[in-house]
């Protein structure tokens, strides 16, 4: 998180590299930010984009100790996509769509390219969550459709308001189908499971979906689910790697982590748009099974189910192993 008051001094990795001279791609190649002794990043664990408290990085470039942070929660605190989940007790998936209610959307601020809101706007959305009655007044088999961005988030709330809610009630509640409704809890009761699963790993799925309220009847999908999604937390720094060597060779035009798919429930899947300047494919896909391929579409680069596709017609198996290194994936796609 950004410390009440220390805004004005975040800096990103390529601001680091301007301090010392060198170019933004250099200065990742060399990664002095992992020598033993230098500050931690401000921003949350996994975060997308390293942030840094630049007082601290002054003090061990010059030798000195490095000043410590601030200790005591401030309502100005900043805090990540990640930290505001944590406060909400929520997935970050789930914050993504509880971020469009007007409270934060007043409040969002970015610091380095990356949204932030203040702990203050944050506890004041928890302690003012509208609940369960606050969508009970939608009328009844209307026809009418949640847009996709608030569904996460307002069937977050009923399923706070009652851990057991069924498909069936969330297709009353908001007047979605059933097959939506069954898939925004099975992502939900899943990401949840596995937020417990992440920091206790003695749990078993199904311990943590009786920690959570969730009745054994109408879990049996997310159990699986959530083992999958452990598995893809666990990825997600090697993902997010990859997606930033594939930046530097200017084949996407963001170094965003790649979007994670889970077909069949039981595997991760995940896929990067190359939508940079004259990239080797349309698209990649990972498998966790089966390592990096190619893709012949943008627009929908996976196949339909979990069975891979065969190589050729655009189809090709890169590298060694299923996480290869990123230098060795792009070699590869040039090869």
């Amino acid at each position: 998180m950004i410390r009440a008051g220390r805004r004005h001094l975040v800096r990103t990795l390529a601001d680091l590299a301007a301090q010392q001279g060198v170019s933004p791609q250099r200065y990742a190649k060399l990664k002095p930010y992992v020598a033993p002794g230098f500050p931690p990043p401000v921003s949350a664990a996994g975060a997308r984009t390293r942030l840094y408290d630049a007082e601290q990085v002054d003090a061990h470039l010059l030798g000195e100790p490095v000043p410590e942070l601030p200790d005591q929660d401030e309502d100005a605190d900043l805090l990540d996509r990640q930290e505001c989940a944590a406060v909400l007790g929520v997935s970050p998936r789930t914050w993504d769509g509880y971020k469009s209610a007007p409270l934060l959307v007043e409040h969002v601020t970015e610091v380095g390219g990356v949204e932030h809101w203040p702990r203050g706007a944050v506890r004041q959305y928890r302690a003012s969550r509208p609940g369960k009655a606050a969508v009970t007044g939608r009328p009844k088999n209307t026809g009418d459709q949640v847009p996709r961005d608030q569904l996460p988030g307002l069937t977050a709330e009923l399923l706070d308001a009652d851990p057991a809610i069924t498909a069936a009630r969330v297709t009353e509640e908001l007047g979605v189908h059933r097959d939506t409704a069954q898939d925004a809890l099975l992502r939900l009761r899943a990401e949840r499971m596995a937020h417990l699963m992440g920091e206790d790993a003695s749990l078993t799925p199904e311990q943590s979906a009786a920690a959570l309220g969730y009745p054994a009847g109408q879990v049996r999908r997310a159990t699986v689910r959530a083992q999958a999604v452990v598995r893809a937390h666990r990825a997600a720094p090697y993902l997010a790697d990859v997606a930033r060597a594939l930046h530097r060779a200017g084949w996407t035009t963001a170094a965003a982590a790649p979007d994670v798919h889970y077909p069949a429930d039981d595997l991760v899947v995940a896929v990067l748009v190359l939508d940079g300047a004259d990239p080797p494919a349309p698209a990649l896909v990972w498998d966790e099974r089966h390592g990096w391929r190619t893709a012949t579409s943008r627009r929908h680069p996976l196949i339909k189910g979990a069975v891979p596709p065969p190589p050729g017609d655009g189809i090709r198996y890169l590298a060694q192993g299923t996480t290869p290194p990123p230098d060795a994936l792009t070699a590869a796609l040039t090869a």
